[in-house]
């Protein structure tokens, strides 16, 4: 990542040093998440979808250990290998919105507060801003090479509230605090960055 453009990292000091955590990454570009799990301070196994895992890509994300996952249906094995995860102290990545948007965190889908209320893990949000911002003038599909990218990340929090509970109901409530304090990252990543 840094060989291509020019990231610029704040905040990786407030990653957990040990034990579980998850990163929730703003998703505009499909740069996002290769940026994160090269700057991120701790290796990161992301959930990514499945159709990305074809021709020699699929080997080279397996063996990174990323995780595949099918966005159709509930997927028990991707849902068990995050959770493996999890249990042993790793860090898991997951894109909220479940796909790749305005990057804004408007619309998240139900998994991310699955995994925080289930496993217990605190919740980094992380903001990825400038790698959608213009189009490359080599590749179209990627930013411009030496450009800046900077990627923020916020303090952890707790999804759940204390109760232990794993309700339809916990997790819809767990799923509106988690937006308000990603909203909130975002929001001051903003003005951070200036962008």
């Amino acid at each position: 990542m840094h060989g291509l453009w020019k990231p610029r990292v704040l905040g990786a000091w407030r990653v957990p040093a040990t034990g579980p955590a998850i990163l929730a990454v703003n998703h505009s570009h499909n740069i996002d998440g290769p940026m994160v799990m090269g700057v991120a301070p701790r290796p990161t196994h992301f959930l990514i979808k499945k159709e990305a895992f074809v021709g020699p890509l699929g080997p080279f994300l397996t063996g990174i250990g990323q995780l595949k996952v099918d966005r159709a249906s509930a997927d028990r094995t991707a849902i068990t290998d995050a959770l493996g995860i999890l249990d042993n102290g790793g860090v898991l990545g997951i894109f909220p919105e479940g796909t790749r948007g305005e990057g804004d965190f408007a619309s998240l889908r139900a998994g991310l507060a699955y995994f925080a209320v289930r496993s217990g893990a605190p919740i980094v949000p992380v903001a990825v801003m400038g790698s959608s911002e213009k189009p490359g003038r080599l590749i179209k599909g990627l930013p411009p090479l030496r450009s800046r990218v900077d990627v923020i990340f916020g303090d952890p929090f707790e999804a759940g509230d204390g109760s232990g509970r794993r309700t339809r109901r916990a997790l819809d409530e767990a799923t509106e605090r988690i937006q308000k304090q990603l909203t909130s990252h975002l929001e001051n990543a903003r003005r951070l960055t200036g962008r």
